[in-house]
């Protein structure tokens, strides 16, 4: 259920912009408003949710580590998994949010015979991240063909070079051959692989399952299934000048493709997909690990509060933690002796 829910949810949006699209003035509906509320809404809740992680307090330095921290002058420290300056930080998070470090050292576990525990390498997770990220920013870099006017020449290079095959006509694009293919390998890792399988939930597959809508319409409007190019340009210039015009019969198609692509942009702030913007605000992520450099003090101290040292402690409990059998640090002074008591007065024999 975890996967069909996801993947009837999906069919569902494409089956509504579907009808939508051809009823009287679905087309405005499908091509201006939902894409305008759309991306309002994006831009606000993406703001309102980095300025909320933004403004939550980080007490402690949690740099998550994996290599020497810097120490002595004869050990060799590791800058870029263990960094102690600002810079360290810096290329740490280059590598980070460009080349998936911190994946590209993901580790698998086996149960083999004995029973025995084993570790391996899993760059394929890596690669296949990898490769969808990229894909889909070649892929969002080649839109801006139809909202700008002329064409910045980075479009036309990156074009060129998407499509240095040339197979076919019109020219197949690598990066959308790419792009379907890492995301059927991350659905099927999440689906083969029992420990994921049991992990997973709806939310995982449904973004999957998304995004494979949005690519799949995106292939058929250029290869199989033409849709009126010129009028998609127009509109799109028209959504990016906030002048929208639709004319003529674009096809329905491409308010499928265009409808799944604003439920991605509504969804996107509220799911993990939000990994994009805060990576750059993960406290394991982005502090220098200089714990035996500096002395972090929490600020949610309360200054009106005198620090307590277990000598203290001790001196102000030692007699409870005496009779409660707890070893203590000093012993208990001796008891004062008491005076004897003062005999009464014996009456007269």
């Amino acid at each position: 259920m975890r996967i069909l829910y996801p993947f009837l949810a999906v069919l569902a949006l494409v089956l509504i912009s579907f009808v939508g699209a051809k009823m009287p003035g679905g087309q405005s509906l499908f091509g201006v408003v939902i894409p305008y509320l759309a991306f309002f809404a994006f831009i606000i809740f993406f703001i309102k949710k980095i300025i909320y992680w933004a403004k939550s307090p980080v007490p402690f330095r949690i740099p998550t580590t994996s290599g020497q921290e810097k120490s002595l002058p004869w050990i060799k420290q590791n800058k870029t998994d263990c960094p102690s300056s600002t810079g360290g930080v810096i290329g740490r998070m280059f590598l980070e949010v460009f080349l998936f470090r911190s994946l590209f050292k993901n580790t698998k576990t086996d149960v083999e015979d004995g029973p025995k525990l084993v570790y391996g390498s899993s760059k394929y997770l890596w690669l296949f991240g990898l490769l969808f990220h990229y894909s889909f920013l070649v892929i969002f870099l080649r839109h801006w063909r139809l909202f700008t006017n002329p064409v910045p020449s980075f479009v036309t290079k990156l074009e060129l070079a998407d499509g240095l095959l040339q197979v076919g006509v019109p020219v197949l694009y690598q990066s959308d051959i790419i792009l379907l293919l890492a995301l059927t390998f991350l659905f099927l890792r999440r689906v083969i692989r029992p420990q994921l399988r049991y992990i997973s939930l709806a939310s995982d597959y449904f973004p999957l399952f998304l995004i494979m809508g949005i690519g799949i319409t995106g292939i058929l409007m250029r290869y199989f299934i033409r849709v009126d190019i010129v009028s998609v340009k127009e509109l799109a210039m028209g959504l990016a000048t906030f002048k929208p015009v639709i004319k003529g019969d674009i096809g329905v198609l491409f308010f499928i493709h265009l409808f799944l692509v604003s439920c991605l942009m509504v969804y996107f702030p509220f799911s993990k997909l939000m990994h994009m913007g805060g990576v750059f605000l993960s406290p394991t992520r982005n502090l220098a690990n200089n714990n035996r450099m500096v002395r972090h003090i929490n600020p949610w101290n309360d200054t009106s509060i005198k620090p307590h040292s277990y000598a203290g402690y001790e001196d102000e409990f030692r007699e409870f933690m005496v009779n409660a059998g707890l070893p203590v640090e000093k012993e208990l002074p001796p008891a004062a002796e008491e005076p004897p008591a003062a005999e009464e007065d014996k009456p007269a024999e």
